[in-house]
């Protein structure tokens, strides 16, 4: 889900809004825990400042791990804990917002290459009855599209509603609410379509509500079981989970502050503990830098899906912006130096987090911010892949 609407949403990575000075002053602490790069690894000198200028920016603090040819290089710079002063740890696990879209995308597409699904098989056909009302109608919407983003569907994250308790003050009292996958949708349905199926591209995080039921339709098993079953296990992701509705964090973690969108003071909040469920298949894991690493890379290098269903994920929508698309659950972002990357970034109370590989999957980048209001990525980006680049 990206409750902060994803970072790479348009095929390249978004700067962040400028900070408070009142924040800046609270976070003045975190420039004493700068990232540091591991010996031999000084190739990725320009990666550890970039880092550091999040944190200068005022973010709490960032995680990060580069994985390349030469091996794999973890940092961390900045806090984790606020109140206690504590630094960022560099094996942080953290919710990875949108980024949970390409897991529930892949599982898909390995259920077409069983034969058990058709990506041209219509919602309708699936859930019937589910995606209706105000316009919308699900006979009309096939599986690609949701996975695509050019089924029209209203955002459920946008209703007024599910707005005022989840981004607005009212957060406090509903933080441990379930929101079932139907309760999801009826929001969204609440509302007429964008456009009409096919005709535009716009982000949706109902799309990817209705694509975990779709799973759980054809398997039988709620699209966490088929993630777990299908990716984390035979990937060995030890550190990625699908939480369901708990609402606290494994260890090791950071705590996760953030803005609420719709707070007229502006304040940051310890907004750690959620139930996830307001994400779902749209939004929910927890993974670590490593562990998205790794499965960013399998992806891309062909160790999770066919040639032929790899080649549908890359099939991209053109979405404006620098150049790149949106493929299915997944964007490709062309860099400023030369050649492009694979990946997603997510977004969701107090956790802002971005994974990127090259198309063969042997150069990746994956990182998090334990603070949602700010952050400019594109210097990270263009010093890990730009930068090495030059120097390899």
């Amino acid at each position: 889900m990206s409750v902060r609407r994803d970072r790479v949403r348009r095929g390249r990575v978004l700067g962040a809004a400028a900070l408070l000075s009142t924040v800046t002053a609270m976070t003045a602490g975190a420039l004493a825990a700068p990232a540091s790069a591991a010996p031999g690894h000084d190739r990725h000198e320009a990666t550890r400042r970039a880092l550091d200028g999040i944190v200068a920016e005022g973010v709490p603090g960032v995680t990060a791990q580069a994985r390349d040819k030469y091996g794999t290089w973890d940092a961390a710079s900045g806090v984790g804990d606020l109140k206690r002063g504590t630094p960022r740890g560099k094996h942080d696990r953290f919710r990875v917002g949108s980024i949970t879209k390409t897991f529930v995308a892949t599982v898909l597409l390995q259920l077409q290459a069983e034969g058990r699904i058709d990506l041209d098989d219509t919602v309708g056909k699936w859930l019937p009855g589910v995606v209706e009302g105000n316009g919308h109608d699900g006979d009309a919407i096939t599986v690609r599209q949701i996975l695509n983003h050019t089924s029209g569907i209203f955002d459920y994250s946008t209703d007024e509603e599910f707005s005022r308790k989840v981004f607005g003050k009212e957060f406090f009292q509903h933080r441990y609410d379930t929101w079932t996958p139907e309760q999801l949708v009826n929001l969204a349905m609440r509302h007429k379509p964008d456009f009409a199926p096919g005709t535009d591209w716009k982000y949706s995080n109902t799309n990817y509500i209705v694509a975990g039921m779709i799973i759980k339709k054809v398997t039988g098993n709620a699209y966490g079981d088929e993630i777990k079953r299908r990716v984390i296990d035979p990937l060995h992701l030890n550190a990625t989970t699908v939480p369901g509705t708990r609402a606290t964090m494994p260890r090791p973690s950071s705590r996760a502050y953030g803005k609420l969108p719709l707070d007229p003071e502006a304040k940051v909040y310890d907004v750690t503990e959620l139930n996830p469920s307001m994400g779902g298949s749209a939004g929910e894991i927890i993974s670590d830098s490593d562990d998205l690493n790794r499965f960013y890379s399998a992806l891309l290098g062909g160790r999770l899906l066919p040639k032929a269903e790899l080649t549908e994920m890359k099939t991209v929508v053109p979405v404006g912006g620098r150049g790149g698309g949106y493929g299915l659950g997944i964007s490709e972002m062309q860099l400023p130096c030369k050649g492009k990357v694979w990946g997603h970034d997510g977004g969701i109370h107090g956790s802002s987090s971005l994974a990127l590989t090259t198309p063969d999957g042997r150069h990746s980048l994956a990182l998090n911010m334990n603070g949602d209001w700010a952050g400019d990525l594109d210097p990270v980006v263009t010093a890990e892949f730009c930068g090495a680049e030059k120097k390899a």
